[in-house]
């Protein structure tokens, strides 16, 4: 059942690249918008001010010359040192718009890249007359005051965006934060944990989506995985019955080799039914601990002895543990039953403080075991040819889980070898936990886990 929690929401996601968090991503966001803004508002603010401006030089320029036009006709001269009359500079468009006896102004690019206003006007006696000026200093001083306060604007903007971004996607960032770590303990086996509770606050948004989308699916596969795990064990509890029958009516056959046949076939039913029984009990996730303090390196030396005197047993460091002793029995005798058919002798076992191990010297166990745990019904061989059913390390890996441990497999090869070499043997590992379980259910992992 955890296992495919596990699959639903990985406990650790490895990707390549460049990882970066969603504040950053929505500040940089809403920072390059907001620049585009300011570059465009300020643009146009630009172009708008200078236009007005030219636009109220021009009408200066065109007043000024009406009035030297009215005292050239009076007096005969012009009043002012900037009015010419017929000026060869005059620019030719212009020129051509004062021939068809209209009074324009003209705006034309000076040398030092500043605007030249020009006024014209035809005479009676034929002449033109002309006022030609440049853009005043305290205009010039304007724009570029106008051109500093858009910049400061646009770099407050900018700013402004950016720390609205962190603040914004630090909230939704941390809701999803909250909302991944529930997922995870959902994964880890607590079916009580609700990712819509988890984020909590009091905005309404698509994480909320998100979460309820996230409880739904795991409360249907929850009831899914209930469902099976029930028809399982009634089908196993079912079958007890009938095949202790068997078993018994095996053993008053008359003796010969037809009879062992059918009563190893009929143990081996009985074993599987069994098997099945207990996974279905640790699937439940009812199962709690019968704790006593032991010694673990002269309890582990004891069973192993009385179970298989050939099998070496060294005790590095002896430590005193809190721990169900049935159940540990029960992890260690299918370790060594693994070794036993999916290995080759000698088959060691090494405690040292809290860890056991369980090494052989076989080919090593298959990678797909390595990468995703033990699976039921797969074997330790990776050909299959080995005896059993495959639920020994299944069952070993559901005790561990309720005595709080952790149960790890790898392969043993020499040192700088390809990974596709064959290995020189198989090590599963025990760490026991340094606190006993609790009795609520929740067992404390090792650091890492």
């Amino acid at each position: 059942m955890r296992g495919i929690f596990l699959r639903l929401v990985p406990e650790r996601v490895e990707r390549a690249g460049i990882r970066t968090g969603l504040r950053w991503k929505l500040s940089a966001a809403i920072a390059l918008v907001g620049a585009l803004v300011a570059i465009a508002l300020s643009l146009v603010v630009h172009n708008a001010a200078r236009v007005s401006m030219l636009d109220n030089a021009r009408d200066l320029a065109d007043e000024r010359l009406q009035i030297a036009q009215r005292n050239y006709e009076l007096s005969g001269r012009p009043n002012f040192p900037d009015i010419k009359i017929d000026d060869p500079r005059l620019p030719a468009e212009l020129r051509a718009k004062v021939k068809q006896g209209r009074r324009a102004t003209f705006v034309a690019d000076g040398r030092r890249g500043e605007p030249d206003i020009w006024a014209a006007v035809p005479l009676k006696d034929g002449h033109v007359m002309s006022l030609h000026t440049g853009f005043t200093d305290r205009s010039t001083d304007i724009l570029k005051d106008l051109d500093q306060a858009l910049f400061i604007g646009s770099i407050a903007a900018v700013l402004g965006g950016s720390a609205l971004g962190v603040l914004i996607g630090g909230q939704l960032s941390g809701r999803l934060r909250k909302a991944a770590a529930a997922a995870n303990r959902v994964a880890k086996g607590e079916p009580d944990v609700r990712v819509r509770e988890a984020i909590g606050g009091v905005v309404r948004d698509e994480t909320d989506d998100l979460a309820r989308a996230v409880d739904a699916m795991a409360d249907a596969l929850q009831q899914r995985l209930e469902a099976e795990r029930r028809v399982t064990a009634d089908i196993a509890h079912e079958l007890r019955t009938p095949v202790t029958g068997l078993l018994t009516a095996a053993e008053l056959l008359p003796p010969g080799r037809p009879t062992e046949l059918v009563l190893d076939r009929a143990k081996a039913m009985r074993t599987l039914v069994e098997d099945v029984l207990e996974v279905a009990r640790l699937d439940s996730a009812s199962e709690r601990a019968e704790l006593q303090d032991i010694m673990l390196g002269e309890f582990v030396a004891r069973r192993v002895a009385a179970k298989d005197p050939d099998i070496e047993v060294l005790v590095v460091h002896e430590s005193e543990v809190t721990t169900d002793p049935r159940r540990l029995e029960r992890v260690l005798f299918n370790l060594l039953a693994n070794a036993a058919r999916h290995g080759k002798p000698p088959v060691q076992v090494t405690v040292e403080g809290r860890v056991i191990r369980v090494r052989d010297h076989g080919p090593g166990f298959p990678e797909d075991l390595l990468a995703d745990g033990p699976s039921r019904f797969r074997t330790g061989s990776t050909d299959r040819a080995g005896h059993g059913h495959g639920l020994g390390l299944t069952i070993a890996a559901g005790q561990a889980r309720v005595l709080g441990a952790r149960l790890t497999f790898r392969n043993v090869r020499p040192p700088g070898a390809a990974p596709d070499m064959t290995a020189e043997g198989a090590v599963a590992v025990l760490w026991l936990p340094e606190h006993a379980p609790t009795n609520t259910g929740s067992y404390p992992m090792l650091p890492g886990d």
